[in-house]
């Protein structure tokens, strides 16, 4: 079992950054997969990066060069370092982690907009 929580969204204009935490329940160590997904209004939940327990890290074509996803292991921490922001990265952004079965945070709101 992995209880994850968000935190870190909020409103940022344009161009601005915002770094998203997310806090795991137990140890990230042996956990396969973790990674950042998001869904704009009227849209599907979409992939934004993961991060494998080798740190082989994988991002949307979309957020290439301008996100960063990374983890602190022994704070049991994920991270998404959000730069340049566009209004297009509007959603809510949900944590997610993969180890025997997909796990799911609660999701927070990110607002790009002037």
């Amino acid at each position: 079992q992995v209880q994850l929580v968000e935190s870190g969204g909020g409103l940022v204009q344009p161009g601005g950054s915002l770094r998203l935490s997310c806090a795991a329940s137990r140890s990230i160590f042996s956990i396969d997969v973790m990674g950042w997904y998001r869904q704009a209004p009227g849209k599907e939940r979409e992939l934004v990066a993961t991060i494998s327990t080798t740190s082989y890290t994988n991002y949307a074509e979309s957020v290439k060069g301008r996100f960063t996803v990374y983890r602190v292991i022994t704070q049991n921490m994920m991270y998404l370092q959000m730069n340049n922001l566009k209004p297009e990265d509007t959603a809510v952004y949900y944590c997610y982690a993969h180890h025997q079965r997909g796990y799911w945070g609660q999701g927070t709101q990110v607002t790009v907009s002037s």
